[in-house]
């Protein structure tokens, strides 16, 4: 019987390939965790990929399972360890929050939003370019119905006491952004920000994972700052509430004009990106 191959794991040596491995199919990006096995499959939590059944292929796109590629947790502890990074700390932040966003929407798809009529089903759940930004964690979080960039705390923040749907105006090279607050039992405190809501204008995963991609890259260049763009408004609103600290003034006196004219809250967004999608309505519309 010939050994297993994977596209991404040691050119098929099994051996090097750690059992808490996560591998990831390369048609439809989803992951096979096994800490968390396959539900479809009825393959129990804590089945090292290698010890799946020979018949097993991904339960999004059927595709083979040698067509899984290596995503993390490298070789086996008898491999040269890689180099300890200075906030080993954060090292474990982006390596383990990441995953249980994806478990966590993952299980909100299966069990609340199958069907549901702003879900484009063309697509999956995948967090995208987590790295380190200013001692906490950044990526961006793809669903089939939103696109959210996602601040998770760092080791020395305390967000335990953070609101569901507070609102914070965060500053990147490129503007202003405007995140909510979410504090989930199974995921814990972070900060998002809505990019797209629905998702129907993406008729890939491929398509989806590559935009988000490429907004991450753009929060950090300066170029692309538009004072006119949706989060100008936000810019200009911080930079009143600054003129009148410096003045002596209320921030909530310079502020009130913009909050006047500012649009109605949204709340279907709110709970969209904190993951607790709003009754809907009989037109299918978020009530």
């Amino acid at each position: 019987m010939r050994a297993p191959r994977f596209e991404g794991s040691f050119l098929g040596e099994a051996a090097r390939l750690d059992p808490r491995t996560r591998l990831e199919c390369k048609i439809c990006w989803h992951v096979y965790d096994p800490a968390i096995g396959c539900e479809v499959s009825q393959t129990p939590p804590g089945t090292a990929f290698v010890d799946l059944p020979g018949d097993w292929r991904c339960p999004v796109c059927d595709g083979a399972r040698d067509q899984f590629m290596v995503l993390d947790g490298g070789e086996n502890p008898v491999a040269p360890a890689a180099p300890a990074s200075a906030d080993q700390r954060l090292d474990e932040i982006l390596k383990e929050l990441p995953a249980r966003l994806e478990a966590a929407f993952r299980e909100i798809h299966s069990g609340q939003m199958r069907g549901v009529p702003i879900v484009n089903e063309a697509l999956s759940v995948k967090a995208v370019g987590f790295r380190a930004h200013e001692g906490r964690g950044l990526g961006a979080l793809i669903t089939p119905w939103f696109m959210n960039l996602v601040l998770l705390p760092g080791p020395g923040d305390d967000w335990s006491r953070l609101v569901t749907g507070t609102k914070e105006c965060i500053e990147f090279p490129s503007g202003w952004y405007e995140f909510l607050g979410a504090n989930r039992a199974d995921v814990g405190p972070y900060k998002a920000c809505s990019l797209f809501s629905p998702m129907f204008d993406f008729s890939s995963m491929r398509q989806a994972v590559e935009i988000a991609q490429a907004a991450l890259t753009a929060l950090f260049d300066p170029a692309v700052r538009e004072e006119e763009a949706p989060f100008g408004e936000i810019r200009r609103r911080r930079e009143a509430e600054i003129a009148a600290a410096e003045a002596g003034e209320s921030a909530e006196a310079a502020d009130a004009p913009a909050e006047r004219s500012r649009p109605a809250p949204q709340p279907s967004r709110r709970e969209l990106i904190v993951g607790r999608p709003g009754a809907l309505a009989p037109n299918g519309e978020a009530s």
